[in-house]
């Protein structure tokens, strides 16, 4: 079973975001105007807070994120500052290196290595499980996909599994029904149309455009379920960012209703994986990706579904 409580470590992280202060916190200069403050080391996070001028902060540790360039300084570390409940890029921290000195990393969740079984997926998803044996059938597969993604941590696998249970109910077969096009919906992530059944073949080596039905063949369906999730996009940040507004965008299918039916699907495998849900979820997608994003390749969407600015200095 997947089913976890949080490591201590993982706690002692989430206290961080409380505002007393950690006995242990270094102390720094911010060096921008109207600096944000992100909920997470993202530049698509949401601004929990803006620093109208260079201040004084309290760091208790620093995790990789976004690359953030200023001037000639370019790093990926952001710190965490537990006084402002969130995190600022290093890039505007008065400190030489791309990493602050002498504050530890934040801890992280740990990844999971068991695989998902049967009776996981029926306890995240009920009644949407429903064909079992087939679902069983596909697992295997499934979790060789999950592992050489890179879905292993909680956060991931909820996303992932959220979003396969509602495109084809974990059913490495399905057709989507009605869709009666040379390219219509197959498969565990439902691959749609010719834009992206050509480069999916490409990267497996097979015919697709050729023989779209290969896309729902039990050697294939996974496999195109990675590709779609890490080379079509880049999903796992939207996941670690519990931004599953974005994810939903990334998938390609217009705004509506089926966005909170799909967060909902998502907290309940977070709550089943962890024993709670954190808070931080974000159901809606940006406003640029309420329309059909399928056709955009990852370049495409990445600019589209990036955050604004506004209001602070940082992304």
């Amino acid at each position: 079973m997947l089913k976890r409580v949080l490591a201590s470590a993982v706690a002692v992280a989430a206290a961080s975001f409380a505002v007393t202060v950690p006995a242990y916190a270094v102390a720094f200069q911010t060096t921008a105007t109207n600096l944000n403050i992100r909920s997470d080391a993202f530049l698509s996070a949401g601004v929990v807070k803006v620093l109208a001028g260079p201040t004084s902060v309290e760091v208790d540790c620093q995790k990789a994120g976004d690359s953030v360039t200023v001037a000639s300084r370019t790093t990926t570390w952001w710190a965490h500052l537990p006084a402002h409940g969130g995190y600022a890029t290093v890039a505007y921290i008065d400190t030489p290196g791309a990493k602050l000195p002498g504050v530890p990393d934040c801890p992280q969740d740990p990844p999971q290595t068991g695989d998902v079984t049967l009776a996981d997926v029926q306890a995240m998803f009920g009644t949407r499980i429903a064909n079992p044996s087939l679902v069983q059938t596909g697992l295997p597969s499934l979790n060789q996909a999950m592992r050489d993604a890179q879905i292993n941590t909680p956060r991931r696998k909820a996303a992932f599994l959220a979003t396969l249970v509602h495109e084809s109910r974990l059913e490495y077969n399905i057709r989507e029904i009605g869709d009666t096009r040379l390219y219509g919906g197959r498969g565990y992530i439902q691959l749609t149309g010719d834009f992206n059944y050509g480069p999916a073949g490409q990267w497996l080596g097979v015919d697709l455009l050729g023989n779209p039905e290969l896309a729902r063949d039990l050697r294939y369906s996974a496999k195109i379920a990675r590709w779609y999730w890490t080379v079509a996009r880049n999903i796992n940040p939207y996941a670690d960012n519990l931004d599953m507004g974005r994810v939903n965008a990334a998938i390609g299918y217009p705004a509506g209703a089926e966005d909170t039916r799909r967060c909902d699907s998502f907290k309940n495998a977070l709550r089943y994986l962890t024993g709670s849900v954190p808070a931080g979820v974000k159901c809606t997608r940006p406003a640029k990706t309420a329309g059909d994003t399928s056709e955009l390749n990852r370049t495409e969407f990445d600019a589209l579904a990036k955050a604004p600015g506004a209001p602070g200095t940082v992304g």
